[in-house]
């Protein structure tokens, strides 16, 4: 799942009078599809029609014009709510569009031209999906790794024997959240000093890694114009063992010069 939009607010709104989709998190999985997930804080009575307006108006701003019907994005609505929307005890609720019939009770099925055409099993796959999480229901106990996440969202806090997926990345963002000014700060510059580290150690093995590439051309060339299989391979080590030299002058560690130029490290520790 890739993140598209994160937004905190409505300011993105053109004008005073438009309705604008308020979402919260927009993401779309590998398939294509998009998942919007929103957050509501305070009581909104007509929050489900909010849930169909936002739902649909993602339908019709990723369908490009000229484009056929079939080729609309599935949709999941995902609603965190802090407030007690409708009459349930549950905390998770979902809903899945069917046709059922009115008289036979069955329910009607795409043909298989359909399930091939537009990757689905039932009718229901193409509408939108609506889940919706009450968050003040929860009971505290987590049994699954979705309730260890509304665990996290209503208490703000993370058990150290919960597992689920991400949760260990959510801990670390709250433990940010939680830090002072100054130690944020602290942490900011620790985080960047890493980021800048990372990012010369990888324009170092590029920059290396093209090096062996030309040795190995030179090497080849080498050995041609002297007629001989021994001077290609020659050309090639006595290249490689000037890189390796030269890694280590910049202060690369041996495991990488390995990597980079395949020599044992025997053969880079005699340098």
């Amino acid at each position: 799942i890739t993140i598209k939009t994160l937004l905190e607010s409505e300011a993105n709104q053109e004008t005073l009078d438009e309705k604008t989709n308020r979402v919260d998190i927009l993401a779309e999985t590998t398939d294509g599809e998009l998942v919007l997930i929103e957050v509501q804080n305070n009581p909104q009575h007509d929050y489900f029609h909010r849930m169909l307006y936002g739902a649909s108006k993602l339908v019709t701003e990723y369908l490009g014009k000229g484009q056929e019907y079939g080729e609309i994005k599935k949709v999941y609505s995902i609603n965190i709510v802090y407030f007690n929307l409708g009459m349930g005890d549950d905390y998770i609720y979902s809903y899945r569009g069917e046709f059922v019939g009115a008289n036979l009770g069955d329910i009607l099925q795409p043909t298989k031209t359909q399930e091939f055409k537009f990757h689905i099993n039932k009718v229901a796959d193409i509408f939108p999906e609506y889940y919706l999480l009450k968050v003040n229901n929860f009971k505290e106990l987590a049994k699954t790794s979705l309730d260890e996440w509304i665990y996290f969202l209503k208490n703000s806090d993370i058990k150290t024997e919960f597992s689920a997926k991400g949760i260990e990345e959510a801990k670390e963002a709250l433990r940010v959240t939680n830090l002072s000014e100054q130690e944020r700060a602290a942490y900011e510059r620790y985080l960047k000093n890493k980021r800048d580290e990372a990012s010369i150690l990888s324009t170092q093995e590029f920059e290396t890694r093209w090096q062996v590439e030309q040795a190995e051309i030179r090497g080849m060339k080498k050995g041609i114009q002297q007629g001989k299989q021994e001077g290609i391979q020659q050309g090639k080590k006595e290249e490689k063992i000037a890189i390796a030299r030269s890694c280590r002058e910049q202060g690369l560690d041996v495991e990488t010069i390995m990597k980079i130029t395949q020599l044992s490290r025997e053969e880079i520790e005699s340098l």
